[in-house]
């Protein structure tokens, strides 16, 4: 099928930048993955299309991507800004980055995906009703995929969730006696480690935090504390004991019943990852509510048999009511497998 004449204008348009936004990118992932605040990566460009500086956002309270490229340059009049997310048109722990590319007299900005925040959002329209010329869209689908999480935490205001257990291959968490260490071997382990070490908060059941004493921290292969830990969060109704290891450390006590307003109050928190990791209630308990966005399920090849399944009753009575997931991923880790997986629904949206 032939493209549309506007459909060729617009691409003629934008190919110029392309180039410059996936540097952007790759100057965006060097930024943190946890906090509130997205990755954002920036270029400036000459008029003759050259990188004269670029920068990006090291997390919160540092300088906005846009700023930090802008702090690069000794004059930045005519020249582009190449961002990866809108600029934002808030007042936070730093300024708006749309009032600083007018004030630094750049002549164009070129962005990916519009910024979602109800405080945020706006900078485009600044920026054009200040003379900037404005390009918006470039490698937009690149940039969505890239900020997946953040983008669909801010768009509802609850954070990504994502399910972890691990099971034998017979669907098993622990044995019959309740022990469950080790299911996995030392490879599926640590990279668990990493991805708590990513995530802004780890949610666990009272059950588990009674039955396991966990710590929930994230370490290292030698065992050493990793940078980012994730805040605890102690999903239940029952209190946490006096003498476990969690109060020797921040955590949260969320006792409603109400995942969802849970999950609210730690968006309001600043928390856009969560990581659930703890017992097959909790775990059932999301997966009912439709508020798991990934599951990461490790399985080892041992059979164990017995009552302890990794996921609890869903309140499905028939095949035609399960629930379909599309997987996006299978990984050999040692003798183990991970797989992940998404809801099938958030594929098709």
């Amino acid at each position: 099928m032939t493209a549309a004449p506007h459909e060729n204008a617009v691409r003629d348009s934008t190919a110029p930048y392309e180039h410059a936004m996936r540097h952007a990118l790759s100057l965006a992932s060097r930024g943190p993955v946890t906090g509130g605040n997205p990755q954002v990566g920036c270029v400036l460009l000459s008029p003759d299309g050259e990188i004269v500086a670029e920068g990006w956002h090291r997390g919160a309270g540092t300088p906005h991507a846009e700023v930090d490229a802008l702090s690069k340059v000794d004059d930045a009049r005519g020249l582009t800004a190449v961002v990866t997310l809108e600029p934002c048109n808030h007042h936070g722990r730093t300024g708006p980055c749309s009032v600083a590319l007018i004030v630094a007299g750049v002549a164009r900005v070129v962005y990916a995906v519009d910024d979602p925040g109800r405080a945020s959002s706006g900078g485009a329209t600044h920026l054009r009703n200040a003379g900037v010329d404005v390009v918006p869209g470039v490698l937009a689908d690149e940039a969505e995929t890239f900020l997946t999480k953040w983008l669909t935490a801010t768009r509802r205001g609850t954070p990504w969730v994502t399910l972890k257990w691990a099971a034998s291959l017979d669907g098993r968490s622990a044995a019959a006696d309740g022990s469950s260490q080790w299911i996995t071997g030392t490879a599926a382990r640590q990279l668990v480690h990493e991805q708590r070490a990513e995530s802004d908060a780890i949610l666990v059941g009272t059950g588990t935090v009674i039955a396991d004493d966990p710590s929930l921290t994230a370490r290292g292969d030698a065992g050493e504390l990793l940078a980012h830990q994730p805040l605890p969060v102690v999903v239940g109704e029952r209190p946490v004991p006096e003498g476990a290891k969690l109060r020797e450390r921040e955590f949260v006590a969320a006792h409603s019943r109400d995942l969802e307003e849970v999950l609210r109050d730690l968006y309001g928190r600043g928390i856009r990852r969560a990581y659930v990791e703890g017992g097959p209630t909790l775990a059932s308990a999301f997966v009912r509510a439709g508020l798991v966005d990934e599951f990461l399920v490790f399985v080892a090849p041992k059979l164990i048999g017995g009552p302890r399944i990794a996921v609890d009753d869903l309140g499905i009575g028939s095949i035609d009511e399960a629930i379909p997931l599309t997987f996006t991923g299978v990984e050999a880790l040692g003798d183990d497998i991970l797989i992940t997986a998404v809801p099938a629904t958030k594929v098709e949206e």
